[in-house]
């Protein structure tokens, strides 16, 4: 693990530990590539951030059409996953980070997308605050997105595993996906196998994608902290 000093860290704000660690993350930018872009307020700032090196770049896939419309605002020209083959990077934030790089993600709803997108690159660079550092996935809300048909089955059968279930809402109905799907918060859960745990819930038909990142996990974590970002490794 290193760090990177940043003496007026203790006073800053998590935004600014967020701007921290979104400029961190141009390290990891190869140029001349395609880089893989996720979603949320953390990565909004390393899409600011990527502005500033965009003619240095061929361009982004995004996981998001919110982080699209962002980069193609910033004059990053934005390619279709299925337009490339592999990408040299992927950075993306988490709402929880375990000590194996096994993550829990889907809080912006992007979930599937941020899965397909991470899956096609060589490197998952995650960017987060250190409030995300957890020993065991689970206490964030575990999301999970859901073909409509199925919300009442999958939610029994998270019931019967001891989790409580809310289906998320947008201006009180459910929230849509840019894939169009419905989803599920699931609380109440200790994934102490995160791997066996997303193969188990992926097969269950109905659902499209469940938010536990093991197979798609990150191998390198940028971490704002108090005494600057830190660097993990996996």
């Amino acid at each position: 693990m290193t760090s990177t000093p940043n003496p007026t860290a203790a006073v800053l704000s998590q935004d600014d530990l967020k701007t921290l660690v979104g400029q961190a993350a141009l390290k990891y930018v190869v140029p001349g590539e395609i880089v893989g872009v996720g979603t949320g307020s953390t990565v909004n700032k390393f899409i600011d951030a990527l502005a500033s090196m965009k003619d240095q770049i061929t361009g982004a896939v995004s996981s998001s059409v919110a982080s699209t419309e962002r980069l193609q605002a910033l004059g990053i020209t934005v390619f279709d996953c299925n337009e490339v083959t592999e990408l040299s990077v992927y950075i993306d934030g988490a709402d929880e980070v375990d000590p194996n790089g096994y993550l829990i993600k889907g809080g912006g709803a992007a979930l599937t997308r941020e899965k397909i997108v991470a899956a096609e690159s060589r490197r998952f660079v995650c960017i987060a605050d250190e409030s995300k550092l957890v020993q065991n996935l689970g206490k964030f809300p575990l999301p999970v997105e859901v073909i409509p048909m199925a919300v009442n089955r999958i939610t029994r059968q998270f019931q019967a595993m001891g989790g409580t279930v809310v289906l998320r809402l947008k201006d009180g109905a459910p929230l849509v996906t840019d894939n169009g799907q419905h989803i599920l918060d699931v609380t109440g859960l200790q994934i102490s196998d995160p791997l066996a745990f997303e193969s188990q819930v992926n097969q269950w038909p109905g659902v499209v994608t469940v938010g536990v990142f093991a197979f798609q996990k990150a191998q390198v974590c940028l971490v704002g902290t108090a005494s600057g970002v830190k660097t993990l490794t996996f």
